[in-house]
């Protein structure tokens, strides 16, 4: 392994065997860097003592996760820290760092901790920043997507601000995150654009008529498909009430929706209920949640995918479409009129314009696309291009010396 900097990634978004899906972003990006630089995982798991109550009520809500697993070759852990549902926010990030603190203040004194890389402003980034100065270590933090919405909170925006001016680096996933953090009164040149990337490797097309096959799919069908968290903000909603106008342009059109619970919810239920509602059990197929190594059948076999969605950073399951010969129809929020930046990779409509939406996935599958130039584009945008990035920065980063360092905390520092 080559010379570098011991990295901590700290995120409490971060795939379990509890949940396998969650956080995949992270993990594809930071394994990749983990190949080259020593690299552990921290990823604090909110807790109090009355959620197993709450979970009767709301079954699939903070399922937890195990201690420690090994994953890839690297050690994940999954401290605890002390979070009230919907109330006392403002404390996420400091009870997130004392969560975190023994395990990281132990990395520290092994020799496994020169640099702290958090995901997210708030509370990782925040909880990053206070780690990095009670253990005198520099602290990276990557906006992708949440903080657009807590820059606008009046009790949150202060902690995310804080968090910023506390990093050593900022990054961001898309040139409107990067736009937020200089809103927030950040230095444009504390911050950078690393956006997400797509492994080619796993993504790449397949015939169609045999992923049809594979899937019992109709040969001369209209299908599209979604991919997400079957959560509010990712539109399947959306997608659903227009397809009864849809399929009297399109007979037979069927619908993919591939996903399933996410830390953010699960609107399952609602789904189903709102598809039997408009009669159309015939048209609508609840895939489940689906590992990245299978869902190249899937896309595949699809004709558009669109993705209504209220928020995104940057998402990458554009450039998986894309990398499988699928063009893309989504909303003009958060970095997805950077993904879809061409006319000949998709089309992106304003959010809640329900008319546009539709006639912009009616004008998708009237006109044929052209797969060689969407794989072109997906070549273009690999982790191993963002990795190369990441590594001349981490490597340019030093801890700000060792000895001690592990001992240097006060309980004041936190009200600083």
């Amino acid at each position: 392994m080559a010379d570098g900097p011991a990295i901590v990634v700290l995120s409490s978004l971060f795939p379990s065997q509890v949940q396998p899906g969650a956080g995949l972003f992270i993990r594809e990006r930071m394994f990749r860097v983990g190949r080259q630089l020593p690299l552990a995982v921290v990823a604090p798991v909110p807790w109090f003592p009355l959620q197993g109550v709450l979970r009767r009520l709301r079954p699939g809500f903070r399922p937890g996760a195990p201690r420690r697993e090994q994953q890839a070759g690297h050690e994940v852990w999954f401290p605890r820290f002390l979070s009230v549902p919907g109330v006392l926010k403002r404390f996420d990030g400091l009870m997130m760092a004392l969560g975190a603190w023994p395990r990281l203040r132990a990395l520290r004194r092994a020799g496994r901790l020169d640099l702290i890389d958090a995901h997210f402003a708030y509370p990782d980034g925040y909880a990053a920043t206070l780690l990095g100065r009670w253990l005198g270590v520099p602290v990276t933090i990557t906006l992708r997507g949440t903080e657009a919405r807590l820059a606008k909170d009046p009790l949150l925006a202060p902690l995310v601000r804080r968090a910023l001016q506390g990093a050593t680096q900022v990054l961001a996933v898309s040139e409107s995150l990067r736009q937020v953090a200089i809103g927030l009164g950040l230095p444009s040149d504390r911050v950078r654009v690393v956006g997400n990337g797509v492994d080619l490797a796993r993504f790449h097309p397949m015939p169609r008529d045999e992923a049809r096959r594979l899937l019992d799919l109709p040969a001369d069908a209209p299908v599209l498909i979604s991919v997400g968290g079957l959560v509010e903000r990712k539109g399947f909603h959306r997608v659903i009430e227009l397809l009864p106008a849809l399929r009297a342009r399109w007979p037979g059109l069927r619908y993919l929706v591939v996903g399933g619970p996410s830390p953010e919810g699960d609107m399952g239920p609602d789904l189903r209920r709102q598809v039997a509602h408009l009669g159309l059990q015939d048209a609508v197929r609840f895939v489940g949640p689906v590992a990245p190594d299978q869902l190249r059948p899937l896309l595949s076999a699809a004709d558009l995918f669109v993705l209504a969605t209220r928020n995104e950073g940057w998402a990458n399951v554009f450039l998986e479409a894309m990398a499988c010969g699928l063009p893309v129809v989504t909303t003009d929020v958060g970095g997805n009129a950077e993904v879809v930046c061409r006319p000949e990779l998709g089309t992106v409509v304003p959010f809640g314009d329900a008319e546009r939406l539709l006639a912009a996935i009616d004008a998708a599958l009237a006109e044929p696309r052209d797969a060689a130039t969407l794989r072109r584009y997906a070549e273009d945008n690999t982790w191993d291009r963002r990795v190369d990035d990441l590594l001349t920065l981490f490597r340019g980063l030093r801890p700000r010396g060792r000895a001690g360092a592990a001992d240097r905390w006060h309980p004041t520092e936190t009200s600083r």
